[in-house]
């Protein structure tokens, strides 16, 4: 990079680099390895400034593993010697930093050592977050002098709040470019919020931003990348690949929108390396198009699915396929996320089951490459129906003999899981979740929960955007009314409303906690509001049996929503 003169000052242009790479929580040798192949590739075009995520050397978020103390010597130890071979470029990491009290941190390093640390201060405990459980609030701002650019460093929701020190570095120390080292999970259209709120935060402070983001699947989250270089008018100059692996490289220009600097006794003031060495030409290109909705939800499921079985050393999944519409999305997915050959359907009919849905089942896996076995359960059934006539005696037939069915074929699928190491995924959705409309050791069980918080209208969504260049899923499985299949010409309709009435609801009480009188303002009848909501809240000790599933929403059932089980309270 040649260094330009304007009006007689010279000054150099920072070319940064945002890694937004998928590492792995507690991999802090294997996040280190990554962590210097994005360095090394950096380096070959010229970058002066690489930047990673918040905690990148440890995983986001590392949780109870912070309290072992081996696991903090391991981590800060990793970014010492990171920085001993560190030359000629500048390397901002996150990482859990010990100094007393331990700190969400970010280490500056240039030229083999550590030149700063920076301690989050605003520390989320909400939602998936509890961050205050682990980490104590930073009370200072870092501005980095890089090449005649002010740099100041945030974390995550330091830029989300107004008056901390991303604002600090901006008007009190001079930082014309803000960096953001991130692990923000996605929820979907999170970063359409994410972009308005960021550039409204650039215009504030008259800066340009460099925000880097995690992106990966670690249990229940999914992060999407989606990193941005912003300017000071809020216009996106760079945008980064969303739930993939990117290198996002923009250059800074120092002397547009330059700020006075001031002194501060709450900004820390860090020179380091300048490069006025010559760098490789550069051509921006333009922000890439964010995805549709569908399109982004369908592919954090894809993330989710496909980490959670590599990160974990999972190689093979099973899955029950009715010829339903929830297990052929959920069969979609897995196939996308592990490839055909990784994958197993089980057809599992009994008398109650449709000959259309046998060969829709038969068709879906013909279409997508993926071998499907097919174990008959009457004779089953009725070995369980004899040996429970006794207790069953004078008795009406009723759920416990609907949910014989469920149970026989969750033992099935759990006897091949455990005979051929495949891993369990369970199909239903989190409207079903929601009211318990899943049987406990039947459909329940498994290992991991594709559709866990997707709402059925998103099931119905989800496959027609699927199909929407080639009929993938069979037409009729999307067109055909939702059964469980349990008894005689048994409909979902029997039981509840029907799902575009019922995922209203549920989204209000269940995703905004609106109150029963608030959500019958909105149109609904007061005694169904009534039924949902006592369906819901009777159903919490199922659902905390329920294994893992992938969040899209701003409130999943599990780390979001943590109501008690024993529960006197009702809503009015």
């Amino acid at each position: 990079m040649s260094p330009l003169c304007l009006g007689g000052m010279v000054r150099y242009m920072v070319r940064v680099a945002l890694c937004q790479a998928n590492l792995s929580v507690g991999d802090i040798d294997g996040n280190i390895e990554r962590i210097r192949e994005r360095i090394s590739s950096a380096s070959e075009l010229g970058v002066d400034l690489v930047v990673f995520p918040e905690l990148s050397v440890t995983g986001y978020p590392p949780e109870d593993l912070l309290l072992r103390p081996r696991f903090i010597e391991r981590a800060n130890h990793a970014v010492h010697a990171l920085a001993a071979d560190i030359k000629n470029i500048v390397v901002l990491v996150g990482f859990p930093s010990l100094s007393g009290n331990l700190y969400n941190a970010a280490a500056t390093l240039s030229e083999g050592k550590v030149a700063a640390i920076y301690h989050k201060r605003h520390l989320p405990n909400y939602a998936v977050f509890d961050e205050q459980r682990y980490f104590t609030s930073g009370s200072t701002a870092v501005v980095l002098q890089l090449n005649g650019l002010g740099i100041g460093i945030s974390i995550c929701e330091d830029l989300w709040q107004l008056g901390g020190p991303a604002e600090w570095a901006a008007r009190e120390g001079g930082a014309q470019l803000i960096v953001n080292l991130s692990a923000s999970p996605y929820h979907h259209a999170k970063g359409h919020e994410r972009e308005q709120m960021f550039a409204t935060r650039c215009a504030d402070y008259n800066c340009y931003l460099a925000f880097c983001n995690a992106v990966g699947g670690q249990d229940e989250l999914v992060f999407d990348g989606h990193s941005l270089v912003i300017d000071p008018r809020g216009n996106v100059l760079a945008r980064g690949k969303q739930f993939e692996e990117d290198l996002v490289i923009a250059d800074i220009d120092p002397v547009a929108d330059q700020t006075t600097q001031i002194q501060s006794n709450r900004v820390t003031q860090v020179d380091v390396f300048q490069d006025q060495t010559p760098k490789p030409p550069f051509v921006q290109r333009e922000p890439r198009t964010p995805l549709e909705p569908e399109a982004e939800v369908y592919h954090a499921l894809v993330l989710g699915t496909a980490d959670y079985f590599r990160k974990n050393g999972f190689q093979h999944a099973v899955l029950g396929l009715s010829g339903g519409i929830d297990s052929a999305l959920s069969l979609l997915v897995a196939v996308d996320a592990l490839g055909p050959e990784s994958v197993t359907a089980i057809s599992l009919p009994s008398r109650y089951t449709a000959t259309m849905n046998r060969e829709d089942a038969t068709d879906l896996t013909e279409r997508l490459g993926v071998r499907l076995l097919e174990i008959p359960i009457n004779a089953l059934v009725k070995g369980y129906e004899s040996a429970l006539a006794n207790p069953f005696a004078d008795t009406a037939q009723g759920v416990a003999e609907e949910n014989l069915q469920a149970r026989i074929r969750g033992n099935i699928i759990m006897a091949l899981s455990n005979k051929f190491d495949w891993l369990v995924l369970t199909t239903g959705n989190k409207s079903e979740m929601s009211v318990g409309y899943a049987t406990l050791y039947g459909d329940m069980a498994g290992g991991f929960s594709i559709l866990k918080d997707v709402f059925k209208t998103w099931v119905y969504r989800l496959s027609q955007w699927k199909n929407r260049g080639a009929e993938i899923m069979p037409q009729r499985i999307i067109d055909k009314l939702p059964s469980a299949e349990l008894s005689e010409n048994q409909l979902d309709t029997d039981n509840l409303p029907p799902y575009d009435v019922l995922d209203k609801i549920l989204a209000a009480y269940v995703e905004d906690n609106r109150s029963p009188t608030e959500i019958e303002t909105l149109g609904f009848d007061r005694a169904l509001v009534k039924r949902i909501i006592n369906l819901v809240d009777r159903a919490e000790y199922k659902r905390r049996q329920a294994p893992p599933g992938i969040r899209i929403s701003t409130r999943a059932f599990g780390k979001d929503r943590r109501l008690p089980i024993t529960n006197q309270y009702r809503n009015d």
